[in-house]
């Protein structure tokens, strides 16, 4: 558990990797009971989705959570669409941006607040393989000059 009370059920690192993140949000999830029972274990995977706007709803697509092991007959579907619960002043200025800007809405980090399953929505754009390539060299001269401060460092003892 953080220190604000938050335990990570699944990070997108990936989303990180393929877009510029731009603007985050917070928003609850509509979900099952075996659905629940399956995030306390850890079981879920965010790689391929991301959320669109249906009229004045907004849902998560192609999130994986896995069938829950001990659930009765019948549990839940586990590539089904699930629905975002925003505020309505949220969607109206998404949905917004999201038709005339070319971005795109993609889920960063799942995880638990007070009991409930909240995602963090990234407002983005894409990368192209220069941006991507860019990034790479950037970390890549960063940790070159941690390395040299580091011997320096270690030289002076």
């Amino acid at each position: 558990m953080s220190e604000s009370g938050e335990k990570l059920i699944a990070d997108n690192r990936r989303a990180r990797h393929d877009y510029h993140l731009l603007e985050r949000f917070e928003a609850g999830l509509v979900l099952t009971g075996s659905e629940v029972k399956s995030l306390r274990q850890g079981q879920a995977t965010l790689t391929r989705a991301y959320a669109e706007i249906r009229g004045v709803e907004a849902w998560l697509i192609g999130a994986h959570i896995a069938p829950y092991e001990q659930a009765a007959l019948g549990s839940h579907d586990p590539d089904r669409d699930r629905k975002l619960l925003l505020h309505s002043h949220q969607l109206a200025s998404l949905g917004g941006e999201l038709r005339e800007k070319g971005l795109t809405l993609v889920p960063t980090r799942l995880y638990f607040k007070a009991g409930r399953v909240k995602v963090e929505l990234a407002l983005a754009r894409g990368k192209v393989g220069r941006d991507k390539r860019e990034d790479i060299a950037s970390r890549d001269a960063q940790r070159e000059m941690e390395r040299a401060l580091k011997g320096a460092r270690d030289r002076e003892r």
